[in-house]
């Protein structure tokens, strides 16, 4: 695909905003991905801006946003859109995201979490006295919460925003009208996945006659997406949650074949984006920022790390580029502390009080180096209890495991020192499995979420109430830890980073964070090492990716460890000394980064 300018005829309501911002986007020469699941990639270098997205056409949008004189805030809202349409699988504007912000002097945290509908109550993922099968309740109306994403950015643009907000939808207008050519990546989930079939929109866009799924290189347009896009441009949010496109939502949902959803016009049009207070806590030389609950991310994240913080040091915590046995087992043995807290006491703030009504009661420095102290020479196993930050008006009950999927991350620093850390997500990948057309009858169309099923199915154990149960209006708990660090002493941005993943977004992001700080690592770097990753039980560690010996001496410490594919999305930029940038993407997707 060769570059070509693109000036497309748009209704005069967009033209004149586009124009008088000089923004011509441009469709970028990008091949789709390699063949390969892991591919090196070189870090790269910028001196004033930089864009990390999961997708190189993605990032290029952010790009040639910065580059006409938007800002963080403005190509955050030009990527996601992108992302919509080139990474489906992951996000768009049928889920939801979270998005940490800092404007030169305050950080701020946009909450775009998905809501349970006015319906449902905790028997939700019920049938016939007992929960449902994980992927039953995925694969259904039940599963789908109200979107978030686009209420929560056009929140987020209208307090920081540069150009306007019809030009930011320019990139994605452009490519769901041109085409663009299928990832090796977006071919191959569409390929593996088992559910996408089912759903006649989804089935008639991505699949041909037999079944199979659009080849990879192919061109694919969305004229559907297009047509949304376009409302959204020009009415703002109010064209996905009110009109056509919410009716469309709200019937799909309510009229999936087999197990129909509470999703009702009025949980769309009702949907409010929050700004909480971010959580910024000390850490050594730097203050890391990121999400309150609903997120358990930060909080878990800095539990893992300042319980390590109280372990013996170790003099070689890297070995042949690689985190040594020894260091892994405390940081497995921190992760399983870290997860019993985050199962009995993290859920939406306004249905469920922190412990000791302060959430900075799970990361007090008493409180950790307690904690610390049941970290020993061979592991707990599955052993791990929660403690006991502070003292509960309720007493909850421990959340029963279950899975967690999802996810993409954007990190954006511009060149005025503003910087997003965005975690954007519709749960598994392509969510619920229902697609919608917006009512545009159009091919094509975007997914919506599943995020639903991050609630706990059982409302209750043992007769005591799940903190993050389901509840009517109520956000379900996230892993998703967007993050932005700060120096301590001089309170200069130092980083923007994130990843998706599931529940294992926390083990990524933790572990990024210890080798940018302690092992002197680049961001690329950091990102290549190998993950190993428990959320309380058997170890999993990445597949080829450590020695034998350093797994042998995992199981000598008591470690049950299997190895599997670890696909984090990892992305992350660093401001250097002298005051340029470098930025990472995960070798583990196609991500990039661009800038000047």
């Amino acid at each position: 695909m060769s570059p070509k300018s693109v000036r497309f005829a748009l209704p005069v309501l967009l033209v004149a905003p586009l124009y008088s911002w000089g923004f011509s986007y441009e469709i970028p020469a990008i091949s789709p991905e390699s063949e390969s699941g892991y591919e090196e990639k070189p870090g790269w270098e910028a001196e004033s801006f930089a864009v990390a997205a999961a997708n190189p056409l993605a990032t290029d949008a952010g790009y040639q946003v910065l580059k006409a004189g938007g800002n963080a805030i403005d190509a955050t809202v030009a990527v996601q859109m992108v992302l919509n349409l080139v990474e489906p699988q992951s996000s768009g504007i049928g889920g939801g995201a979270f998005l940490m912000h800092y404007d030169g002097a305050d950080v701020r945290a946009y909450d775009g979490r998905e809501t349970a509908p006015q319906g449902v109550n905790g028997a939700l993922f019920f049938a016939d006295g007992e929960p449902l099968a994980f992927n039953e309740a995925v694969v259904s109306g039940l599963s789908v919460g109200v979107p978030g994403t686009l209420r929560m950015l056009e929140k987020a643009h209208a307090e920081h925003g540069e150009l306007s907000w019809e030009a930011l939808f320019t990139p994605a207008i452009t490519l769901a009208e041109e085409g663009f050519a299928v990832s090796n990546r977006l071919h191959t989930s569409l390929a593996n996945d088992e559910y996408l079939r089912q759903d006649s929109l989804a089935s008639q866009f991505y699949y041909d006659a037999e079944g199979e799924p659009i080849a990879v290189g192919e061109t694919l347009k969305n004229p559907a997406l297009a047509d949304i896009f376009r409302r959204v441009a020009a009415q703002g949010s109010a064209a996905l949650y009110e009109g056509d496109v919410a009716e469309d939502i709200a019937e799909r949902v309510q009229n999936h074949p087999e197990r129909p959803g509470e999703l009702m016009l009025e949980d769309i049009s009702g949907y409010e984006a929050l700004e909480r207070e971010p959580l910024c806590t000390p850490w050594q030389q730097w203050e890391v920022c990121g999400f309150p609950p609903p997120s358990s991310g930060h909080l878990t994240v800095m539990q893992i790390l300042g319980l390590l913080d109280q372990q013996p040091l170790l003099e070689a915590p890297l070995d042949d580029g690689a985190p040594s046995s020894g260091w892994l087992h405390q940081f497995l043995e921190a992760s399983r502390l870290a997860f019993a807290d985050r199962g009995r006491y993290i859920a939406d703030p306004d249905f469920v009080e922190a412990p000791g009504g302060d959430w900075s009661t799970m990361l007090a420095p008493d409180y950790l180096e307690q904690r610390s102290e049941l970290i020993e020479e061979t592991s707990m196993g599955d052993t791990a209890k929660p403690g006991n930050p502070g003292e509960l008006a309720v007493s909850w009950a421990s959340q029963p495991e279950q899975p967690e999927y999802g996810t993409s991350h954007i990190s954006i620093i511009d060149a005025d020192g503003n910087a997003v850390a965005m975690t954007t997500t519709i749960e598994q990948a392509f969510g619920s499995r229902i697609m919608s057309d917006g009512g545009t009858g159009l091919a094509g169309g975007f997914l919506l979420n599943n995020e639903l099923t991050d609630f706990s199915f059982e409302p209750e154990v043992d007769g005591e109430p799940v903190a993050n149960r389901v509840e009517a209006g109520k956000r379900p708990r996230s892993s998703m830890s967007p993050t932005l660090v700060f120096d301590q002493d001089s309170g200069e941005l130092v980083a923007s980073l994130g990843s998706p993943g599931g529940a294992a977004i926390i083990h990524y992001t933790a572990r990024t964070l210890v080798a940018l700080r302690d092992w002197g690592l680049n961001a690329q770097e950091a990102l290549n090492l190998p993950h190993a990753i428990t959320l309380g039980g058997d170890v999993f560690v990445e597949e080829g990716r450590f020695s034998e010996a350093t797994l042998e001496g995992l199981r000598e410490r008591g470690h049950t460890v299997s190895e599997r594919k670890l696909t984090s999305g990892l992305q992350a930029i660093r401001r250097l000394e002298d005051g340029s940038l470098f930025g990472g993407a995960d070798p583990r997707r196609e991500g990039v980064v661009r800038g000047d």
